[in-house]
């Protein structure tokens, strides 16, 4: 049974991580016959470093779904990951990319997609709640007989990304605060980007007898961080890692979105998706954990906020002393 990988959203850090790992583990690289990634961005580093890995690397141009279409079929992809892109036109780009997979004839289709989207509310977290949409139009291929998409989908709701927790870093190094705009009350927890990656890479390397290993295909997998944590943790976490106290400060939604506009260099709708996401904290409704799927998939424990933010510490350690009660 071939396998034959296409890789969406590819020269995002998503599809980097799970591309890159399956081309560079053995126990992955093995399983499969060859990774084409599509990429917005075909010319950025990335890029070139997993074509040096051994992937095929094809500009993606957003309307064309007729190309897409004829580049799936040309390299035989009978599996595709479908990472929707940070981008304003995301559910459109994404739909087109799904209608290209049934019409190329894929079998498999895995969509990373992200938690919390179902306690969303469209009039005050669209931008989460449009991955509701997104879910419904690839899994609405299961029901259709005439359609080798709906034979082996699986789900993979991503918590918030740890990673995004590094957006704030400059106030990190400067004062050694971590300012988020979560509030005091309620927790989330966050997951490490690479986790999300070591998930993906297990579905899509899994073979069954209809496509996708039977221990995935047609589930929906929340994957969560292990641990439940609220901004005073989250510091502590980091302080353990870096060994240099570090305090947490509640900020308002409206300086958070000054400083993503300051410091972060992302999408604009990413940037409305991290501050619906802080919302949702704020609501009370990601006080849950969800790593069944995890140990399940790959057998494995998901990495910790302390790793994590040791993994991390030179972008957090603070450039200078910060001040403490008996400072002068």
């Amino acid at each position: 049974m071939t396998r034959n990988i296409c890789i969406t959203a590819i020269d995002g850090q998503t599809g980097f991580l799970i591309a890159e790992l399956l081309l560079k583990e053995s126990k992955f690289a093995k399983q499969i016959d060859s990774i084409t990634g599509l990429a917005l961005n075909p010319s950025i580093p990335k890029c070139k470093e997993l074509e040096s890995l051994g992937a095929k690397i094809v500009p993606h141009h957003p309307g064309r779904e007729r190309q897409v279409v004829k580049t799936l079929q040309e390299v035989g992809c009978d599996t595709i990951c479908v990472i929707p892109p940070a981008d304003k036109d995301k559910v459109d780009i994404t739909i087109e990319l799904c209608e290209a997979a049934k019409k190329a004839g894929v079998q498999n289709v895995l969509l990373i997609s992200a938690a919390g989207c179902d306690y969303a509310e469209r009039d005050k977290q669209p931008r989460l709640r449009e991955f509701i949409d997104i879910e419904n139009i690839v899994l609405s291929s299961k029901g259709d007989p005439s359609v080798e998409l709906g034979h082996s989908p699986c789900v993979i709701r991503a918590g918030f990304y740890a990673e995004n927790l590094l957006l704030y870093t400059q106030q990190a190094q400067l004062n050694g605060i971590l300012s988020l705009p979560i509030g005091h009350n309620h927790k989330f927890a966050p997951v490490a980007l690479g986790d999300i990656a070591h998930v993906a890479a297990c579905v899509l390397a899994g073979k069954g007898k209809h496509g996708f290993d039977d221990r995935h295909r047609g589930q929906m997998m929340i994957v969560t961080g292990p641990m439940l944590c609220a901004g005073k943790e989250l510091a502590e976490a980091a302080s353990q890692a870096i060994g240099q106290k570090m305090e947490f400060e509640n900020i308002s939604e409206r300086e958070a979105k000054r400083i993503l506009k300051a410091q972060a260099d992302i999408d604009d709708s990413e940037k409305e998706y991290l501050l619906e996401y802080y919302s949702l904290v704020r609501e009370g409704k990601t006080n849950y954990v969800a790593t069944t799927a995890f140990h399940d998939v790959t057998g494995e424990q998901p990495t910790q906020p302390s790793e994590f933010f040791r993994m991390y510490s030179h972008e957090l350690r603070p450039k200078k002393k910060a001040k403490t009660d008996n400072s002068t």
